[in-house]
């Protein structure tokens, strides 16, 4: 038993593994929780064997961030390219919501300003990546006239902020489950009064 899972990890399974089961700590005990030698216990690996993947626990960290970035990216992905502007708008918001919603920890060490220098470029791309579809959005709105000018990015930015207090509020319970998407249809069409040209 113990061989054959040595030579699937081998293969490079243990890194997916340990990013897995360090994913469901962070849900369960936060940033605090996370430890390589308690992944090691709870995947009955040597203690020393997570280092072979990730040197310490930074770059775990980073390694979680860049995995939610790159589902982020998928999520936007699943977003129909047909529709109005305005619909378009709604189902992107809906996205981020929902993603926002289901992954809290995970989210929040995305964004958080902690990353390791060395992880500055891969970062950043997968950044890029994730936003690729809302900020094509905002710049698609602009190019028909329906989204004031100015930078894509700094306008999208503007955007997810709404959209991350309004998730914040929800798994605060500060809004409930059931008035979610009254909430979210509230909230954009506010955001599309704000992005529309000025006279």
């Amino acid at each position: 038993m113990s061989f054959v899972r040595s030579r699937s990890y081998h293969h490079g399974d243990l890194r997916a593994e340990l990013l897995q089961r360090a994913e469901a700590t962070l849900r369960e005990s936060g940033v605090d929780g996370l430890s390589l030698r308690q992944l090691a216990r709870d995947l009955g690996v040597s203690h020393a064997a997570p280092s072979r993947h990730f040197r310490d626990k930074q770059a775990l960290l980073d390694a979680l961030a860049l995995v939610g970035f790159d589902r982020l990216a998928a999520v936007y992905g699943e977003v129909g390219p047909t529709g109005s502007f305005s619909e378009r708008l709604h189902a992107v918001a809906r996205a981020y919501l929902d993603f926002a919603i289901d992954n809290p920890a995970l989210l929040a060490l995305m964004f958080a300003r902690k990353h390791s220098p060395s992880s500055g470029e891969e970062m950043l791309a997968a950044v890029g990546r994730a936003f690729t579809v809302p900020i094509a959005l905002i710049a698609e709105g602009q190019a028909g006239g329906e989204v004031v000018a100015g930078d894509p990015m700094r306008i999208g930015i503007a955007a997810i902020a709404a959209l991350q207090g309004l998730a914040t509020f929800v798994g605060s319970g500060f809004v409930e489950a059931e008035n979610v998407d009254v909430a979210l249809t509230e909230t954009i069409t506010q955001l599309t009064y704000g992005l529309r040209p000025r006279d």
